[in-house]
């Protein structure tokens, strides 16, 4: 198949950037579509952790060609600090490993700002953002003042719009938000520095992958965050700023729905969430602290703790829905070892009525109540097992009820951080 989407199906953080990078060693091409620094992927290779919060999952592998396409947005410090890094361990050691859309949004100054303000403002209310300006970024794509990594080269019309926006978004900051005002010339200063650096990077992306889809490349596709924080069809107003669905990975590539061959959704054998918002199945009790220390459970991105809480199919049954999921990579099994027995929530309890898909509002999403089944738990480790048979009767038991539950298959399974603690029912390729 020519390519192939790996795409979220819970809350994000299923554990993204580990089944990305096993799979880009059969890829050409690692493009993210979608999100900017709010999602971070954390990867673990021959006992090193690396965490990436902007540059594709498929940087590990030399030669990889990684792609950050037009739908997403940037913040140039943050992308300068991760090539710098990587290139200090030995990552990246080739410009053309790395291509940047010249069309993809600039995160500025004034977005964190705002991003910030808002979420003080809001108290208690809050979103949970990670006020790293991703919704405003994305407003002012909308809105049509955004500024996009190809305007940085071009010294003239990037004065002109940052003049303008800081004009309007230091009245805002100063009149409704409180904040002092921002320089022009310290942004201007420090994004014409940005500018020297990015220069190697910035290309027509989309371009670039229609030509390597007509050399019969493969090309993978990296979402972000996950089906329940989509802007449209998630648990809204406590989304992200971006669609997360794999439909994305065509818009905000650049490329045709057909070329995409596969979609693999990606779950957590439990679930998590960070930030406010609904979440049915969460153990806010002594089993959930053990879920999140066991399965070191924090942000990449802000290491703030996440929720836990038992396998949700009802999400991921949507999720698999919208996204046109053909099968699961299904992660950290091992971190249920030792629970007996194990409860998944198999639908919801609304006014009196039972559904097995999530409601479509906020008032609704606050008065369902999960129903659970019990399945029986396993003590024996997990991390050494290679193959599906290698795993406890009762440990299968729970990966065929899950694949039951949410209609999917099980194409990955994942029992420990390294990339060989993964057992491989697919070819995905």
């Amino acid at each position: 198949m020519p390519a192939a989407v790996v795409t979220g199906t819970q809350w994000g953080d299923e554990g993204k950037g580990k089944i990305v990078d096993l799979l880009a060693a059969d890829a050409d091409v690692v493009v993210r579509f979608h999100g900017g620094n709010n999602a971070g992927h954390t990867l673990v290779v021959d006992g090193q952790k690396t965490v990436l919060n902007l540059v594709p999952a498929g940087v590990l592998h030399p030669g990889r060609i990684c792609v950050m396409g037009p739908g997403m947005v940037i913040d140039p410090e943050v992308l300068v600090g991760e090539i710098d890094a990587l290139r200090r361990r030995g990552y990246l050691g080739d410009d053309r490993w790395l291509r940047i859309s010249e069309q993809a949004h600039l995160i500025m100054p004034y977005h964190r700002a705002i991003d910030r303000a808002r979420e003080r403002l809001r108290g208690p209310g809050n979103i949970g953002t990670t006020g790293r300006g991703i919704g405003p970024a994305y407003e002012d794509k909308m809105a049509r003042t955004g500024i996009r990594v190809g305007d940085l080269f071009d010294e003239g019309g990037f004065r002109d719009a940052l003049e303008r926006n800081l004009r309007e978004k230091n009245a805002y900051l100063q009149a409704l938000l409180g904040e002092p005002a921002l320089s022009f010339d310290d942004i201007h200063e420090r994004y014409r520095g940005y500018r020297e650096r990015l220069r190697p990077f910035a290309a027509d992306t989309t371009a670039e992958l229609r030509a390597a889809f007509a050399a019969g490349r493969r090309v993978l596709f990296e979402g972000a965050q996950g089906a329940l924080l989509d802007v449209d069809h998630g648990t809204y107003p406590f989304v992200t700023s971006s669609s997360t669905l794999a439909g994305a990975a065509s818009a905000g590539a650049g490329v045709p729905p057909r070329a995409i061959g596969r979609v693999v959704g990606i779950a957590k054998a439990y679930t998590t969430r960070v930030g406010s918002g609904p979440f049915p199945s969460e153990l806010a009790d002594a089993l959930g602290d053990r879920l999140r220390a066991d399965g070191d459970e924090y942000g990449a991105t802000t290491g703030r703790p996440r929720r836990c809480g038992w396998f949700d199919a009802v999400v991921v049954r949507h999720a698999i829905a919208l996204s046109g999921v053909d099968g699961l990579a299904l992660t950290k099994l091992d971190v249920l070892t030792g629970i007996d027995p194990l409860r998944v929530c198999v639908a919801y309890e609304l006014d009196g009525k039972r559904r097995e898909f999530p409601p479509g509002t906020q008032g609704a999403w606050e008065r369902v109540r999960p129903v659970y089944e019990e399945l029986p738990g396993w003590r024996e480790n997990l991390g050494a097992a290679r193959a599906l048979t290698d795993l406890p009767p009762d440990a299968r038991r729970y990966v065929d009820r899950l694949s039951a539950l949410v209609g999917a298959p099980v194409m990955l399974l994942s029992i420990g951080p390294q990339r060989e603690q993964t057992i491989r029912l697919v070819d995905i390729f």
